[in-house]
């Protein structure tokens, strides 16, 4: 008895493990979802998930602006794992964002692209910034690959 209740825990934690890394089921089913399990991956500092909902060589391509909001010059990240780390840990646009309050807008979805509003809110200075987080479908699932930020 106690056998079988060990096989179906371990059969319980790898169907768990399976889902949170994306690989069973295909992925979130809408780009609101992607954008809330980014910031969820954020703040566990879980990169392989990030990877999952980020179009990384797209976001490289970013160079003209930067992300992290209040930076006058743009960074230039040279490869994926700068990025993911950007976004994790210590990362300079994870501190920023989580200094923030996030509030996640509206979604608007033109076939297999979508754009979701998300404004950061620095209540102490009394200040919004606007984004528009830019998502398509990539390899049947939704990607983020912008954070396009709004005047």
């Amino acid at each position: 008895m106690k056998r079988k209740q060990g096989i179906f825990r371990f059969l319980v934690l790898i169907i768990l493990l399976l889902t949170l890394t994306g690989c069973l089921g295909s992925g979130p089913s809408d780009p609101k979802s992607a954008v809330i399990s980014m910031f969820g991956a954020m703040e566990k500092d879980y990169q392989a998930a990030l990877a999952h909902l980020l179009d990384l060589p797209e976001l490289m391509r970013t160079i003209n602006e930067d992300y992290a909001l209040k930076l006058d010059s743009p960074r230039e990240f040279t490869n994926p794992v700068q990025i993911l780390e950007d976004l994790t840990g210590d990362g300079l646009t994870k501190q920023r964002w989580f200094s923030l309050q996030r509030i996640i807008g509206d979604t608007h979805v033109t076939g297999e692209s979508a754009t979701v509003e998300v404004t950061f809110v620095d209540k102490g200075a009394s200040a919004g910034y606007r984004t528009k987080f830019g998502l398509h479908v990539k390899n049947g699932k939704w990607k983020i690959y912008s954070f396009k930020v709004l005047q």
